[in-house]
């Protein structure tokens, strides 16, 4: 029977590498808004010898969530995995700068989502499903008022989430990447030496490992 993965985030940075890894022992269902990210994410994977279904949506869009988890679950019944990267980085200001535009899409992005993808996709993942969230401690750091603390929300959803599942599934896993050469990490940090981070790829294989992901 074919393993879906099911990687929202996918057309860059970590996303696109857990698709990538998780190709062609899975077939991936990839979700983004960039199209030509999600295209040569396509492309990567069938060199492979694996397949991928492309969603190019927004995540905000709770009506066009609720149809592409219908329609996975018409399709396949359900899903083994659910990796969730997408992230909404606004640039680092202080706080009494905030703008309440750049707030709000922080928000609905890296917050708000999750309030109905979580119910979405748990009855896809069943009581033997996998989901994993990635955190990135950057809340109470200064200059980080948009990302840091709809961050922390994010992880503190997926924690509670985690909690309440312990003992009925599905699994959930909150891992810890390293900083990795993504274009997050340079919209934060625009002089860094790119060469002392990791590599997505790398990191995508050992998070898959540590959450025993085959």
């Amino acid at each position: 029977m074919t393993q879906i993965a099911l990687i929202t985030g996918a057309s860059r940075g970590l996303g696109f590498a857990l698709a990538e890894a998780l190709a062609p022992a899975y077939h991936i269902v990839a979700v983004a808004r960039t199209v030509g990210g999600l295209e040569e994410l396509d492309d990567r994977i069938k060199a492979k010898g694996g397949e991928a279904t492309l969603a190019p949506m927004d995540i905000t869009n709770r009506d066009a969530m609720a149809h592409l988890c219908r329609s996975i679950h018409d399709r396949w019944g359900g899903i083994s995995l659910w990796a969730h990267t997408a992230v909404h980085t606004s640039a680092l200001t202080p706080a009494v700068y905030l703008d309440p535009k750049e707030w709000q899409k922080s928000m609905s992005t890296n917050v708000d989502a999750m309030g109905h993808m979580i119910p979405f996709v748990a009855p896809l993942l069943g009581e033997e499903g996998t989901a994993l969230f990635f955190d990135d401690p950057m809340g109470g750091e200064k200059f980080y008022g948009y990302y840091g603390t709809t961050k922390t929300a994010q992880i503190g959803l997926a924690r509670t989430w985690a909690a309440e599942s312990e003992k009925t599934g599905p699994k959930v896993h909150v891992l810890s990447p390293n900083p990795m050469a993504t274009a997050v990490r340079a919209r934060f940090h625009p002089g860094e030496d790119r060469d002392a981070l990791a590599v997505p790829a790398d990191e995508a294989a050992r998070l898959l490992k540590e959450a025993q992901i085959a």
